[in-house]
């Protein structure tokens, strides 16, 4: 593989499970790509020697699990083709994108009835006894491991559109929040249900909250998670803007490629995304406010 690939492959492997690009021929360059929304299927995938530059080339199915009914394959394969052609532009990685688009228009066939993913009746036999499954307890992360303390229901967040630079992928959110120990219980939920941001190589957290009125407290605090000053850099953004009553996680997956400073530029840029899609941001006489 080239430098190319190689970091495009150690970064979606970080991402997603470690066996989501997997290598099978050298020459020419053949790798195995199992979706992470569908596990059960993996495609035969093929990339030019000079990838990125030209465009790999999606081969066929390499497995297909059991619990997929017949003839999804390749109706998977299709639609996947169909994706790279939309995601890949020349000279920049593609399958991070290929992944997260297919992943939704796989979604939104399976909702319109355009394609039947899996075979549940055939799952239910295989999954049997099902008296595991209710010893599980409810608070069991996505890992299956217990989460004792986590929220059950899923934190309202808002999501901005990944922002990638050299490799690295920078994923922004923000939720309306009125306590630290909320704020504190919404990130246990995120790493204890989200593999990907559980995995990722940063969470930074920063969060604002008014208390109440007849006291006049505040709370204001910040987490790096390892990427010094980060948090804090959010944390002012979040005083300039004058928002509250809301706390940021800027997630990053490292790609290998040093970004020096211009790492803080693209956190905060995420941040103040994520911030005026879910509202928190307005103009108003050419000032923008916090959300009350």
């Amino acid at each position: 593989m080239n430098l190319s690939l190689t970091e495009e492959h150690e970064a979606i492997n970080s991402i997603f499970e470690p066996s989501t690009l997997s290598p099978i021929s050298e020459d020419p360059i053949i790798c195995a790509l199992r979706l992470p929304s569908l596990p059960s299927v993996s495609l035969r995938i093929e990339f030019p020697a000079d990838y990125p530059d030209a465009p790999p080339s999606i081969l066929g199915t390499q497995t297909v699990g059991d619990d997929v009914q017949k003839g999804v394959g390749k109706q998977v394969v299709d639609v996947v083709r169909d994706v790279l052609a939309q995601v890949y532009k020349p000279g920049e990685p593609c399958i991070f994108d290929l992944i997260e688009e297919v992943r939704e228009t796989l979604e939104r066939a399976e909702e319109h009835g355009g394609i039947t993913l899996h075979d549940h009746a055939h799952e239910q036999d295989r999954n049997a006894p099902a008296d595991d499954a209710e010893d599980m307890p409810n608070n069991a992360g996505a890992d299956g491991t217990a989460t004792e303390g986590i929220i059950e229901e899923s934190p309202p967040w808002t999501v901005a559109p990944p922002i990638t630079e050299k490799k690295s992928i920078f994923l922004a959110r923000c939720a309306p929040v009125s306590s630290p120990a909320q704020a504190k219980s919404y990130l246990a939920h995120l790493l204890a249900t989200d593999k990907k941001a559980a995995r990722a190589t940063h969470n930074i957290t920063a969060w604002r909250i008014r208390g109440a009125a007849d006291t006049g407290t505040t709370y204001q605090d910040c987490d790096d998670d390892g990427e010094t000053a980060a948090g804090g850099r959010i944390l002012h953004l979040m005083q300039l803007m004058d928002v509250w009553d809301v706390m940021v996680v800027v997630t990053r997956w490292y790609g290998g490629v040093l970004l020096g400073p211009d790492r803080f530029r693209i956190i905060n840029g995420a941040a103040r995304e994520v911030l005026v899609l879910g509202g928190y941001v307005e103009e108003k006489e050419g000032k923008k406010k916090g959300k009350r």
